[in-house]
């Protein structure tokens, strides 16, 4: 089987050293051409909660050549047009594009390289981009070998080829089918918005968030939103590592102080994560707001749902973008404070 790594970031430089170290035929692809060179000169090095080098093949996407069987979607969901359209000439009728992006980007990838290629999967692991050839594991290891990725079928049917990419997968960590994919990515999705979202917005790590008392019941409160227009548009949420996260919801203010203490245990083990839209932010890029926490209140519209914690993450995001600047906590945090009253 050959397999590509497209978008070969914090995330695919993880994903595809582990299975190049297993022995398969993967290449790392990414359009960094120092990132590709370094890979290919010296390997590809994780560091962080772990200590792990691999010797890696990598290129840029010009050149690409011959098809891949397996392509592992980590890009952006921004250039998702441009990207899935320079990917179809490397795709055969029996080719599976495994989409792994933030969101739910699964009907966007479908209509362009077809539904029955596509399968969707969640990453359950975190990652920082430290410099070309290196990328620093942020989740712990014991958990990150547990719980890497959720994949299923987009009917939630286990078929052959889902087991098959399984065991590929798991070559990186413990890959689990999901038989409910869409509550799959709306699980991952909720914890991107609350804190993901937060940590772009405030400028902190996720431990950050979890630590100030304003911070986590802001995320406890996006996680609320988020569960409630799931809801409404028909989404059961999947449990995320035998958790359900829909007990999440706030059904009266009573509960909020339960909900900060179950995120705090939940979250422990993704401390150390900066969110990618934070990085972005950095090095003066465009985030995926849109397709993370702007998501909820696009789907909530006719609804009847408030999502007034969301739409802060958006509005400050978008200021950072426009302006080019890092957020600033002390002044940003205020504006959650405004709305915990």
């Amino acid at each position: 089987m050959r397999i590509a790594v497209l978008g070969a970031g914090s995330l695919g430089t993880i994903a595809g050293a582990y299975i190049a170290a297993g022995g398969k035929d993967v290449e790392l692809i990414d359009v960094y051409q120092a990132h590709v060179d370094v890979l290919n000169q010296e390997g590809a090095r994780i560091i962080g909660t772990t200590d792990f080098q691999s010797k890696v093949k990598a290129i840029t996407p010009d050149n690409m050549s011959g098809t891949y069987d397996l392509v592992l979607l980590l890009t952006k969901q921004l250039y998702n047009d441009s990207v899935l359209q320079n990917l179809l000439p490397f795709l055969t009728d029996q080719s599976v594009v495994l989409s792994l992006q933030n969101g739910i980007p699964e009907e966007k990838v479908a209509s362009i390289v077809g539904r029955e290629r596509v399968i969707a999967g969640s990453v359950e692991f975190g990652a920082t981009f430290i410099e070309p050839g290196v990328s620093k594991l942020t989740t712990t290891y014991d958990h990150f070998k547990k719980y890497a990725f959720q994949i299923g079928e987009l009917n939630g049917e286990i078929t052959e080829r889902i087991q098959q990419i399984k065991s590929i997968l798991d070559l990186v960590g413990g890959t689990h089918i999901s038989d409910n994919l869409v509550g799959t990515k709306w699980s991952k999705l909720l914890i991107n918005n609350a804190f993901s979202g937060l940590s772009a917005a405030l400028n902190r790590e996720f431990g950050g968030v979890l630590d100030h008392e304003v911070s986590v019941i802001s995320a406890a409160h996006i996680a609320d939103e988020t569960i409630k227009v799931g809801h409404a548009n028909g989404v059961t949420f999947a449990k995320m590592n035998s958790f359900d996260i829909s007990s999440l919801e706030i059904k009266n203010e009573n509960e909020i102080p339960l909900r900060i203490q179950t995120l705090r245990k939940f979250m422990e083990s993704s401390r150390l994560l900066k969110a990618s839209m934070l990085q972005d932010l950095e090095k003066k890029r465009k985030t995926e707001i849109d397709y993370i926490n702007g998501v909820v209140p696009q789907l909530a519209k006719g609804k009847g749902i408030p999502t007034p914690y969301n739409d802060m993450v958006v509005k400050l995001v978008k200021q950072a973008e426009e302006t080019q600047s890092i957020p600033n906590f002390a002044t940003n945090i205020k504006c959650f404070e405004e709305l915990n009253k």
